[in-house]
């Protein structure tokens, strides 16, 4: 069965069609505006060691991030990021559908403590594209365990655009709370969408990237 790797663990994503389930089971269906049986025909004409993803324009961040769990509590999206939903693809293409397929997935563990700016360079070189929020929402919906405390990640094919047209210096990751600060104790150890710096680094997150995205 093909693969995604997730640092240096190689771990296989569940099959198409539970995906499918499992996204219906959380309600994404009606989110992104499409029924269950659309979701189940699409899985059904996948193949395997994909990731079922769902257009950022049909599901954004602020509604996926809430349906994580990590031991049982949910997943949410720091205070000061109201506007996690502007964080759009850039420089990444997308399929022209509501449902898509994410291949080669990797949380880019090698490349914890690099900054963005060093990273995004590097990922396309290798011809690896970065992933967008909603894909790495989507990862850990179908994976909790790719998301493990101090082996966290980035998500920077995301990015703001202000309106001068430079990008946000914000960028976009996934990690576990530790319940600190304007979080709140008792979300200490939920799932986190929060951002850095783009110039900045940190030990515990890597870059996730994928290799292909298709329809």
């Amino acid at each position: 069965m093909p693969e995604t790797v997730s640092g240096d663990t190689a771990t296989a994503l569940p099959p198409l069609p539970a995906q499918a389930e499992r996204l219906i089971e959380l309600g994404v269906p009606g989110i992104a505006g499409i029924s269950a049986a659309e979701l189940r025909a699409f899985a059904g004409a996948g193949g395997d060691g994909v990731l079922l993803a769902v257009h950022p324009d049909r599901a954004p961040a602020s509604a996926l991030a809430p349906l994580l769990r990590r031991e049982g509590k949910s997943g949410f999206v720091v205070t000061d990021m109201h506007d996690v939903d502007r964080f759009a693809p850039h420089r990444v293409e997308l399929p022209d559908a509501p449902l898509y397929l994410v291949g080669g997935l990797d949380r880019g563990d090698r490349m914890a403590d690099w900054s963005p700016e060093e990273a995004l360079p590097v990922l396309t070189e290798e011809g690896r594209s970065p992933l967008l929020l909603t894909e790495g929402i989507h990862w850990v919906l179908q994976q909790p365990a790719v998301l493990d405390r101090n082996h966290c990640f980035m998500t920077i094919g995301s990015r703001l655009i202000k309106t001068n047209g430079t990008p946000d210096a914000r960028t976009p990751a996934i990690w576990i709370s530790n319940g600190t600060g304007r979080d709140g104790r008792e979300r200490r150890n939920a799932p986190k969408v929060g951002w850095c710096w783009w110039n900045n680094r940190h030990t515990w997150l890597g870059f996730a990237s994928a290799t292909d995205r298709r329809a």
